[in-house]
């Protein structure tokens, strides 16, 4: 497991280059500093920070460091896993539901690093080792595509891609009720829940988040809304819709309604990741994928529309 520190910028190197700072407050040397930024590995505020960036008054500076003794996550095969693109530098799958991108404290089931090892792929050695090649995630319980990068000339290129928001994500998503207006924005800052643990919410000390959506079917009750990330932060589509009352249909977790999940027989959130598009890490050529809405969401869909049509 990676290990992440957060420290305070001391006013002796306010000025100072990301880099320096982090050589000077973690006992790194200056090539390592610069190398964890250009991986994606230190936040300033929040935000990811190039190795040049220049710290101010105050800032709070987070660093993802390589654990002692850090091994290579165990290969697994994982049924349901589909690669969907492939070349030299990236690839992209479509991810089934309970399967995690990587290792982390307390997952002990499969991950899409260890499939992808399983399955003969070279990963880039860029990233913290448990999650070497990942570049974003999706939920346990989220179904869909993700990129991951194969070699290290990819990673920092796909890092800076979703840091430029250049990344377009789209998901569907089943929702209780009917957002109004039926096409908007919500902008609603996230952050950790102060008291629930694996749990985030709306609040104002959270990281800058916004959600663009449209409905594009409606039942009695219900909708199936077409979701386009701006930021990526975790649960935002499910902390989003939950914070304006209308919680992601089976989502108990933030608030859905265990009642209608079962009429429906459905057993997760219905939320999947269903389109990805982005410029090549290397080449610069736009790569674009999709995915169908996997069968228990279908199915659930289909009962929604004779129950509630």
């Amino acid at each position: 497991m990676s290990q992440a520190r957060t420290v305070i910028v001391p006013d002796g190197l306010v000025g100072e280059r990301v880099d320096v700072a982090v050589a000077r407050l973690l006992g790194v040397s200056r090539a390592k500093a610069a190398e964890l930024a250009g991986m994606g590995r230190v936040e300033v505020d929040g935000a990811l920070a190039v190795k040049s960036h220049r710290l101010g008054l105050g800032a709070m500076m987070t660093v993802e460091l390589d654990p002692p003794g850090a091994t290579t996550p165990l290969a697994e095969p994982v049924p349901g896993l589909v690669v969907v693109y492939d070349d030299e530098d990236i690839v992209i799958v479509d991810k089934p539901v309970g399967v995690a991108a990587h290792s982390s404290p307390g997952w002990t089931g499969p991950t899409v690093v260890g499939a992808l090892a399983a399955a003969g792929y070279g990963i880039a050695t860029s990233g913290a080792p448990e999650r070497q090649g990942i570049v974003h995630r999706l939920d346990v319980g989220t179904s869909g595509l993700m990129v991951v990068a194969k070699t290290d000339r990819a990673y920092p290129g796909l890092k800076q891609a979703f840091r430029r928001r250049e990344v377009t994500k789209v998901y569907l998503a089943a929702v209780q009720g009917h957002p109004d207006p039926l096409a908007g924005t919500i902008e609603a800052p996230i952050g950790r829940h102060p008291s629930k643990e694996f749990r985030f919410a709306v609040m104002t000390q959270g990281k800058p988040s916004i959600t663009h959506y449209e409905v594009v079917e409606a039942f009695r009750g219900a909708s199936v809304v077409r979701v386009h990330l701006e930021t990526g932060r975790t649960h935002q589509i499910r902390v989003h819709f939950s914070g304006i009352g209308h919680p992601l249909l089976g989502d108990s977790t933030y608030g859905a309604n265990p009642r209608l999940a079962a009429e429906l027989g459905l057993d997760r959130q219905w939320l999947h990741a269903g389109e990805l598009s982005f410029p090549h890490p290397v080449s610069g050529d736009i790569v674009e994928v999709a995915s169908a809405v996997p069968p228990d969401l279908a199915d659930a869909l289909d009962r929604l529309r004779q129950i509630y049509s």
